[in-house]
């Protein structure tokens, strides 16, 4: 099974990202499953690299990181940001709309959060 997930809320503040990326990394780890991230908006902040968070929250670079599958960014959100391919997690890549349009059009089940 191939499972799409296309995040656009911002790392912290509101939980959404985090428990995207909390089941992305559960449904990975079951035999037989793909999973893809994209990450667009404010999500493309989660794959920002060296996040300085407090002692027992969450990284979602970290997480991003650890979440499995290929994991694209919106390049205009990217832009818009200020966020360059240099500062991304290890893992993650610019990426477009087209290539978003792709991996939609192949999962078996796309999860938007």
């Amino acid at each position: 099974m191939r499972t799409l997930f296309i995040l656009n809320d911002a790392p912290y503040g509101s939980e959404r990202s985090y428990n995207a990326l909390r089941l992305a990394r559960a449904l990975a780890r079951r035999d037989g499953e793909s999973v893809r991230l994209f990450l667009m908006g404010d999500a493309v902040a989660c794959a920002k690299a060296g996040q300085k968070v407090p002692d027992g929250y969450y990284n979602a670079g970290d997480m991003v990181r650890m979440a499995g599958g290929e994991v694209g960014l919106c390049g205009t959100c990217l832009d818009a940001r200020g966020i360059q391919a240099n500062e991304l997690v290890e893992g993650t890549r610019r990426s477009t709309l087209n290539e978003l349009a792709e991996w939609t059009a192949e999962a078996d089940k796309v999860l938007v959060f």
